[in-house]
């Protein structure tokens, strides 16, 4: 959604084309690696007929990830070779209106499946933690609901937002000039500047008390097992688990301080400032799916069947 926001980062004079070189890597490394995700969580539920409330997660987090990229590589791509056709009604209100449905649904997908690990995996005796954990399969299908809801509501506004300024302005010629001088942005945006940092922010909250409640049960558990001496293979998991938990933590709160600095910098037209921040925005998605992948076994094996075939193919050459 902040792409909609800063249209100025696909100036040629400036750092457009770098922008747009650097993003088309990303974006098409990032959908390989959330396709992958999407395609055996798709061979394994027809095979199974069934998704468990893990696999659901990572399915919606994977395609909302891979539309995310696509409409965002979309606008960086005509936003540098084919501006005007951004002009056209309504190209803009589409894509924009699309990007920011798949970029909320990603931060909430994501905070969801934080919340699942963290009730599903930490060990902890009060009464609402452990009924939580007995109806959390259940509540996956509504935690999950409800950020599509969210994410509709956003990308609606977005569009309409979008489409009152664009309809308000007729006789413009040019995109960058139509975007700094003829929009106010205090009268369309602010109201979805004000939505969208609320909404990101609270997504921020539930990562960070899912996380930091996870990594202390993990923690605590791998120092019980320690003072006990039961060096088992629980203790390795643990490990790893925590492991993923703080890696995950950290790129989660790279990519909030990034759509802040997004949102902060939207109405200054600064390019220079703006462009590291959206590099690590489109790196975010590919980075933590892969994290994902080696995360989860099912992922991890089929990733190494396929890269062992791989292989195999480029040595008979």
């Amino acid at each position: 959604m902040e792409a909609c926001y800063s249209p100025q980062l696909y100036n040629v004079t400036s750092y457009g084309a770098t922008t747009l070189a650097i993003t088309t890597l990303e974006a098409f490394a990032g959908m390989w690696i959330n396709a992958f995700i999407v395609s055996v969580l798709c061979i394994g539920w027809i095979k199974k007929k069934t998704l468990n409330s893990n696999e659901k997660i990572l399915l919606l987090l994977g395609l909302s990830r891979f539309c995310f990229l696509c409409f965002s590589w979309i606008y960086a791509f005509l936003s540098e070779i084919y501006p005007y056709c951004l002009l056209v009604h309504p190209i803009l209100q589409l894509v924009q209106g699309a990007y920011s449905i798949f970029n909320c649904s990603n931060l909430w997908f994501s905070a969801c499946l934080c919340v699942f690990y963290c009730i599903k995996i930490a060990n902890f005796r009060n009464s609402f933690f452990i009924y939580l954990k007995v109806k959390i399969d259940r509540m996956v299908s509504w935690l999950l609901f409800g950020s599509v809801i969210f994410s509709l509501t956003v990308g609606i506004l977005v569009y309409n937002t979008i489409d009152k300024a664009v309809c308000k302005n007729h006789n413009f010629t040019c995109l960058r000039k139509f975007w700094k001088e003829t929009i106010r942005t205090e009268e369309h945006f602010y109201p979805i500047f004000f939505l969208t940092g609320f909404l990101h922010t609270t997504s921020f909250m539930v990562v960070i008390f899912s996380a930091v409640f996870l990594l202390f049960s993990l923690w605590r558990h791998k120092c019980k097992m320690q003072t006990n001496s039961m060096k088992d293979l629980s203790t390795e998991a643990h490990t790893k688990a925590m492991k993923s938990i703080l890696s995950f933590l950290v790129m989660y709160s790279i990519n909030f301080v990034s759509l802040i600095l997004t949102l902060v910098y939207s109405t200054k037209y600064t390019s220079q400032a703006i462009f590291t921040v959206y590099i690590i925005q489109h790196a975010y998605p590919g980075i933590h799916s892969l994290i994902l992948i080696f995360s989860n076994p099912k992922l991890e094996k089929a990733l190494l069947k396929i890269l062992s075939c791989v292989k195999c193919k480029f040595l008979m050459k």
